[in-house]
């Protein structure tokens, strides 16, 4: 009996991974990295049709179930194994020490320009950070306008790591080059799993194999189109800039496959991060974002194109694993205060330097139209991605408790509409 239970908690070592670096994506089930493997992993299917089918209804795929994985060894052997991996854990496990405070130590909004705001969005938002240490970007994907930027000192700095919202760039990037489709089981470390199941559940295991399969040239490649590296603002004072770099990390470091996973060596803004989840909200359109200074100045914008992204075909695919991240996955915290509309989101958590990041980047649907949201987190121990979601969920329960979202209908029929720009390249 103790043999056996010795086994499977060794097992449970082995499988979720033992002593990872300080930036491990936390709310992913699996941190540990391999080299790539001599053998092709991904098996084609037959693509599914694209549909909506996850506003619907966002269950996990039945084909290949995350959480079973197959003995890789004999009995015997897989007990030894155990047995060291327990060992170890023992000799070498640490808890991390954070240093800052997830909770704001003074008015965080004070210096806020909020003048061209809408004010429903930006009390929504402060009321739902509730005395988080954090920043909340709302955006209306259909123009880029920013509705509301509470904390802009946070929202404008240069960013931190993406942590495991770098998937959905991998993602996009992999069905780009028709590597997988949502329903296409990859080979893993004795299971398979589709892309469905690894957004929802944020399987780094996963995206590591995309981002070997891919190479470092096309991952940046696409990470650039979709505009990380360069402002996402248009004129938006004081807005500084992320990083994504011009080498892969060292395979010492994990490689492009860590990059993929959850956005190691990477710097990326919560407005990039908005905008990037703007153009897939919209279905293809990157806009600078604009913050009017005035209501005067909302009313006349006009939205500005940075680039179109062909991606429209792949957004179903996508939306399906944003779907089951709020369903069933690592946002179902969200659910807990809101469940009246679908909203389809990414967490990602990890830390650096004794500063734990959450993010939870998300768009919703509604008859009115879809509401871009990204609520990123500085702190401690209570800071992470799932903790994001959860706040998200509160900031859209305040929407609706406030009637904003039957509101928006009539006043949208009482102010002009902004004529259609070019793109511009």
């Amino acid at each position: 009996m103790k043999l056996s239970w010795v086994w499977f908690m060794g097992s449970v070592l082995v499988l979720c991974g033992v002593g990872a670096p300080s930036a491990a994506a936390l709310d992913a089930p699996h941190t540990l990295h391999r080299p790539r493997p001599a053998t092709q992993h991904l098996t084609e299917t037959h693509r599914a049709p694209a549909h909506h089918a996850a506003a619907r209804s966002a269950k996990p795929s039945k084909a290949a179930p995350a959480g079973q994985q197959a003995r890789l060894t004999p009995r015997g052997q897989a007990r030894a194994t155990a047995h060291r991996a327990a060992v170890g854990s023992r000799r070498h496990h640490s808890y991390e020490r954070f240093t800052a405070s997830s909770f704001a130590s003074s008015d965080i909004f004070a210096a806020d320009v909020t003048a061209g705001e809408d004010p429903v969005v930006r009390q929504a938002a402060i009321d739902a950070l509730d005395g988080m240490n954090g920043t909340a970007v709302v955006i209306n994907p259909a123009n880029g306008r920013i509705l509301a930027m509470v904390n802009q000192r946070l929202a404008l700095s240069p960013g931190a790591e993406p942590c495991s919202t770098i998937k959905l760039s991998v993602a996009l990037a992999a069905l780009s080059e028709g590597l997988v489709t949502r329903d296409t089981p990859v080979q893993l470390a004795g299971f398979r799993m589709n892309m469905t199941d690894a957004l929802a559940k944020s399987n780094n295991l996963y995206f590591e194999e995309l981002g070997r399969e891919l190479g470092f040239d096309r991952v940046r490649h696409y990470a650039n189109q979709f505009g990380l590296g360069e402002l996402a603002g248009y004129n938006i004072e004081g807005e500084q800039l992320g990083v994504y770099p011009d080498q892969e990390l060292p395979a010492s470091e994990g490689g492009v496959g860590r990059m993929c996973s959850f956005g190691q060596g990477v710097s990326m803004t919560p407005l990039q991060l908005g905008a990037f989840v703007a153009a897939i909200a919209n279905g293809g359109t990157l806009y600078y974002l604009q913050h009017p200074a005035t209501q005067q100045d909302a009313a006349a914008l006009e939205p500005k194109v940075k680039r179109t992204l062909d991606i429209a075909r792949f957004v179903p695919d996508l939306q399906d694993g944003m779907a089951g991240a709020v369903e069933y996955g690592t946002a179902r915290r969200l659910r807990a205060n809101f469940s009246e509309l679908p909203v389809f989101g990414k967490t990602g958590t990890c830390s650096d330097k004794g500063t734990r990041f959450g993010w939870f980047a998300s768009f919703s649907d509604s008859p009115q139209g879809s509401l871009v949201t990204v609520f990123f987190l500085e702190g401690g121990r209570p800071t992470f991605g799932p903790r994001a979601a959860e706040l998200t969920g509160a900031f859209y329960r305040n929407l609706w408790d406030r009637n904003y979202f039957a509101d928006k209908s009539q006043q949208a029929e009482m102010l002009p509409t902004a004529p259609q720009p070019e793109a511009q390249r």
